[in-house]
């Protein structure tokens, strides 16, 4: 695109924005077609929610207060008009609100209709809303009903204890009785919404500013060879995909990262900085200028060896699996052909597969033979972009006595029929062994998710009978999972929230590590996991929002894991290994 093309392409947002401002939707007007981008950074509009009999559109931000005091009252007006076939939505339309920060928001208030991001404000815009929280009633025919306040109970400037107006109901009321709605128009006391202003891009190139950003961020799986399918570590292949890269990185879709940054801090955080995201889009805005490409930094050089954990001890492979070319593949399970007859102690371990893009992801476990795989048994698992199981050296983990392992594997088509094995490698610890990782898992395995329901909740507590070091969390549910948030209840009555996992995706498993030695939390200590299930048909994902789910191991059942990582505090151990075998010398 030339510089000129780049102007005239800003004039004409500059434009059509103030056109939008100048002809605003009236009272009775049917609306247009509204594109928003749901947690799942998918875009969406309000036809995927199917007919309804009136759409409330409640405009939000997470730092409004106004907002904040009237959450918990659009929850009671959507639990009170669910049942009457009315829509809820939340649309953020603030510039400075990440997708995950407004996802965080829904969680923390226990909101169960759904949130979305209006990224570029055009659906405030269309719709004539300046301020939070204004909410937009429309009827079945996408006709514009009431556009104002929710109530006169809170301002900016305070509240009174109850409403004496209440102006929502009263629209929702006229709209589900095919009345005329007396009060169609109020003024909002809240918070302007700042809408983005077209801007210059900087002057940025591929080689000076955006290399070092993909190689940061990006390289490690967009490499060749890598789990990514396609490479972006050349000026041509990146940008061959420019616009992919800016639309992604706009809606947040990458790099995948699923938890506000305002928890950890986690050593496996993901995420571009507000200044590396505009780069990006700048560049791509401004014609993708490549600069002087001799700058561009080297691409990852071929490894020397397909294990990052060094030279494995003790190589496991599966059978080789036969894949269709399309359609959901059930979980596959593989015993590996090794029987431990000692307890065998494992420092690193790593899950390789010769066709990573057949392999979505794999679970490792220990189990005795006639018990098969159990998901307690958990040891560590693959997920695309992941890294292997590395620990400290002087910590490592005990398969017990009699034990072999298994893989719970996950494989995805690719559209042709594929084959696929999978290897794990082993590596025994060469240092004494101080401490035993140990994890704990939180579930539940009694739920069932009542058809439809848009926010189901799950959870489980554990109490710590030592004092220990977190290592770290990883979450697992299936397609209807939601969010889950870890919360740690401490002895002394305070609460320390570990981790939110806001908008969970169950393509990316991601694992949230703490720096060594960081995070400790005493003896007593109630741990608990709750997590939310969207059985609704808004989740694009969902195999039947009409089933009653349960727990299972198929993708179209569910389940509701949180692992916590640790060591005992106080532990000292003291065992020597024998580098051959992993087994503690005598």
């Amino acid at each position: 695109m030339s510089w000129s093309r780049s102007i005239a392409v800003a004039m004409l947002v500059i434009l059509s924005s103030s056109a939008l401002c100048a002809e605003e939707v009236k009272i009775g007007d049917r609306v247009g077609k509204l594109k928003f981008t749901d947690i799942r950074s998918l875009p969406r509009t309000l036809d995927d929610f199917g007919a309804k009999k009136a759409f409330v559109l409640v405009f939000t931000n997470t730092s409004c207060p106004v907002v904040q005091r009237y959450l918990p009252t659009l929850q009671e007006l959507e639990n009170t008009y669910r049942d009457k076939d009315v829509q809820f939505v939340a649309i953020n339309s603030a510039e400075e609100d990440t997708l995950i920060a407004m996802a965080t928001q829904a969680v923390k208030y226990e909101m169960e209709f759904p949130f979305v991001k209006d990224f570029d404000g055009a659906c405030a815009r269309a719709l004539g809303v300046k301020r939070t929280p204004e909410v937009v009633v429309l009827d079945g025919e996408k006709r514009l009903c009431y556009r104002g306040r929710i109530d006169d109970q809170h301002r900016v400037r305070g509240s009174r204890k109850e409403p004496t107006t209440r102006e929502l109901k009263d629209a929702l009321d006229s709209v589900l009785a095919g009345r005329k709605v007396a009060v169609s128009e109020t003024e909002v006391d809240g918070c302007a919404i700042t809408f983005a202003k077209p801007r210059k891009p900087k002057d940025v190139n591929f080689a000076e500013h955006v290399a070092p950003i993909l190689q940061k961020h990006c390289w490690e799986c967009h490499k060749a060879g890598g789990s990514a399918p396609f490479a972006l570590t050349s000026y041509k292949q990146a940008a061959a995909r420019a616009d992919t890269i800016a639309e992604v990185i706009t809606d947040q879709r990458m790099p995948p990262w699923f938890a506000l940054h305002d928890y950890g801090p986690f050593i496996t955080r993901r995420g571009l900085s507000d200044d590396e995201r505009s780069t990006v889009i700048d560049w791509v805005r401004g014609g993708t200028a490549p600069g002087d490409l001799i700058k561009v930094p080297a691409a990852p050089a071929e490894p020397k060896s397909k294990w990052q954990i060094e030279t494995p001890d003790l190589i496991l492979d599966s059978q080789e699996f036969e894949l269709p070319a399309k359609g959901d593949i059930p979980y596959k399970y593989a015993i590996l052909p090794h029987p431990f007859a000692e307890e065998t102690w494992v420092q690193s371990v790593q899950i390789i597969t010769d066709n990573p893009r057949s392999l979505h992801h794999a679970n490792l476990a220990f189990f005795k033979v006639s018990e098969g795989f159990k998901e307690e048994n958990f040891i560590t698992g693959y997920v695309p972009g992941g890294s292997p199981m590395m620990l400290d050296k002087d910590v490592a983990f005990g398969i017990p006595k009699g034990s072999v392992l298994g893989l719970q594997i996950h494989f995805v088509p690719t559209g042709k029929p594929e084959k696929c094995k999978v290897t794990v490698g082993l590596r025994f610890p060469r240092d004494v062994v101080q401490k035993r990782l140990k994890h704990i898992q939180l579930y539940d395995k009694r739920f069932a998710i009542p058809p439809g329901a848009p926010a189901h909740k799950v959870s489980a507590t554990r109490v710590l009978d030592t004092d220990v070091i977190g290592v770290g969390m990883f979450s697992h549910m299936h397609l209807r999972g939601k969010d889950m948030t870890f919360t740690a209840h401490l002895p002394d009555g305070k609460r320390d929230t570990l981790l939110i996992i806001a908008n969970y995706n169950f393509a990316w498993q991601v694992a949230y590590q703490w720096e060594p030695g960081k995070k400790r939390l005493p003896k007593g200590t109630r741990l608990e996991c709750v997590a939310h299930f969207d059985n609704s048909p808004f989740n694009p994902f969902n195999p039947d929002p009409k089933a009653t789910v349960r727990n299972g191991p198929q993708t179209h059942n569910e389940m509701m894991y949180g692992f916590f990582f640790y060591t005992d505090a106080d532990e000292k151990l003291g065992l020597k290994i024998d580098p051959k075998t992993g087994t503690v010398t005598k």
